[in-house]
């Protein structure tokens, strides 16, 4: 606890500062909330307005989770059919790589129009943006096993299967959680962004109506909401890469 404290504190105070900086700034020359709401107008709307933003968040953070266990199963699944057969790497992983330019907001509608307005348009969008983060991390992963280890299972007499699964597999880990973190993050704009296009409820929904409404407080309530979502997601991927490698690593003594 003291180490998070030792290490937390600079970037708290800076943020601080920041929030006073905004406040002082907004009242100095009389902002119009519309334009410019102060902090404390938002934290006041975050306080009054939590029953009616509820729902909404439920529904964005059951839509991005899915999503993302999705997409990173997705990508993980890629990314080893890719490894285990390298003649499909080397013709699948450039188009992989020509699908990510492809931008998401104008592919989007497309997908309401092949698939409506339920959830399977959403959750291929949370999907496209989550799987090709983790595909590219546990491909890397897959490279840089040390070569003398792999050699010396060869020579032993191992399967290229028990090779992946006693070695390449555990080296691994610390880069597909690296992905896995970017996945995380990036899973909760693909739900808002998904709900853009048409939802019932959401935080996407949510910002929507605020914003046709000139309700600058409540559009920063869901950014600051999507900022803290997305570090819950960050923090618990974290958490599960500690405890995982650490786990493999003791399996493997």
């Amino acid at each position: 606890m003291g180490a998070v404290w030792r290490k937390g504190w600079r970037p708290a105070a800076v943020l601080l500062l920041i929030l006073i900086l905004w406040e002082g700034i907004v009242r100095l020359f009389k902002t119009p909330s519309w334009l410019l709401p102060a902090p404390s107008m938002i934290l006041k709307e975050a306080v009054t307005g939590y029953e009616r933003f509820l729902p909404h968040l439920q529904s964005t953070i059951g839509l991005a989770a899915a999503g993302f266990l999705i997409g990173c199963s997705i990508g993980i699944l890629v990314a080893v059919a890719l490894h285990l057969l390298p003649g499909v790497q080397e013709a699948v992983y450039p188009l992989l790589i020509l699908s990510q330019n492809v931008p998401t907001i104008v592919l989007a509608p497309l997908l309401v129009i092949w698939f409506g307005f339920g959830w399977l348009p959403k959750l291929i969008v949370i999907t496209l943006v989550c799987f090709f983060p983790v595909t590219v991390a546990a491909l890397g992963g897959f490279r840089h096993t040390p070569v003398e280890m792999k050699q010396y299972m060869l020579m032993a007499g191992a399967s290229q299967l028990q090779i992946f699964s006693k070695l390449e597999w555990p080296h691994s880990l610390p880069a597909l959680f690296s992905g896995l973190k970017i996945s995380a993050t990036y899973s909760v704009m693909g739900a808002v962004i998904s709900e853009w296009l048409g939802a019932k409820k959401g935080i996407g929904v949510y910002m929507t109506l605020a914003s046709s409404s000139f309700r600058t407080d409540r559009v920063f309530v869901a950014i600051f909401i999507i900022m803290i979502l997305s570090m819950l997601f960050f923090v618990f991927i974290q958490i599960a890469e500690k405890w995982l490698v650490r786990w493999t690593r003791e399996e493997m003594r």
